[in-house]
């Protein structure tokens, strides 16, 4: 194994906490990994990793050894980059978590004229509506819609979507439309416990009202507040992204359209401490581009 491959080796180790993750990362046997890091510390003749039951932490010459080499193989990285040229030769695989409504509507119907434009390139797409650790996943670039929590992340915000309230003719002929915000405590809402939850704040010029909304479903992910809306049982908060063919059609409406409520920003998230690669870029600019 070469030195910057027993370096990249070593990076995946500290990342994810052992030799069995890393070597899953990387598609090879533990064995291979251990042997590594093993002829590693040899050729430094240092100790870089503590072993215990607990699992394997980084020496104080580990932990300095592991910032340079990650700065090494992103200058690498990006050394290869500009030697085959912008835009040209990109190859390898490319790792994108991303929510599964969000991908299976916008961006695997989309992929095609990416993968044809990047022959060289493939696409691992995680779909989950949480949010991943992108280290410990091996994710290139994730795409987060709303608020990041952390402020550490490394992010740039590539679009953003109006948000609504709606729900299906059916279920507003049997219970009515909402005038005001107020009237939705009359209503039964679809909760979507991993956006706004409960807390939906509307304003209308200078004034502002939030409201609590009351329901007896609440989902977890976006594909299940949609089949909730779908089958009637109530009205929701929701991005325009979510309902898009259905806006189009006329298969649900909205309500309270005089009345505004915070866009949903979508987010492009690289791994904290990496450069981004060359393809995770690509990416993102091609998707910056769909939803333009």
């Amino acid at each position: 194994m070469d030195r910057l491959a027993a370096m990249e080796t070593f990076v995946h180790v500290v990342e994810t906490g052992s030799f069995s993750a890393a070597a899953k990362r990387l598609g090879i046997g533990q064995p291979a990994v251990s042997k590594s890091i093993a002829q590693l510390e040899a050729r430094l003749a240092v100790r870089l990793v503590l072993r215990s039951t607990r699992g394997l932490s980084p020496t104080e010459a580990g932990l300095a050894f592991f910032e340079k080499a990650k700065r090494a193989i992103d200058e690498a990285n990006a050394a290869d980059d500009a030697a085959r040229g912008a835009g040209a030769g990109l190859s390898g695989n490319l790792r994108v978590s991303a929510s599964v409504t969000f991908a299976r509507m916008h961006i695997i119907p989309q992929l095609g004229a990416f993968l044809a434009q990047y022959p060289e390139i493939t696409v691992d797409v995680i779909l989950d509506d949480r949010s991943l650790n992108l280290v410990e996943e091996g994710i290139d670039v994730a795409l987060r819609m709303g608020n990041l929590d952390d402020s550490n992340l490394t992010a740039r915000k590539i679009g953003e979507s109006p948000c609504v309230i709606l729900a299906t003719p059916a279920y507003f002929e049997r219970c009515g439309e909402p005038a005001t915000p107020e009237d939705l405590m009359q209503h039964e809402a679809i909760i979507y416990t991993r956006g706004e939850g409960a807390h939906w704040s509307f304003t209308q010029g200078d004034t502002a009202y939030p409201v609590v909304a009351h329901g007896r479903v609440r989902v977890t992910a976006a594909e299940g507040v949609r089949a909730a809306v779908l089958s009637d049982l109530g009205l929701t908060l929701s991005s325009t992204w979510m309902f898009a063919p259905e806006l189009a059609s006329g298969e649900v409406k909205t309500v309270l359209t005089d009345w505004k409520l915070p866009a949903r920003d979508l987010w492009a998230v690289f791994p904290t401490g990496r450069m981004a690669s060359a393809k995770a870029r690509a990416f993102v600019a091609y998707v910056e581009q769909l939803l333009a």
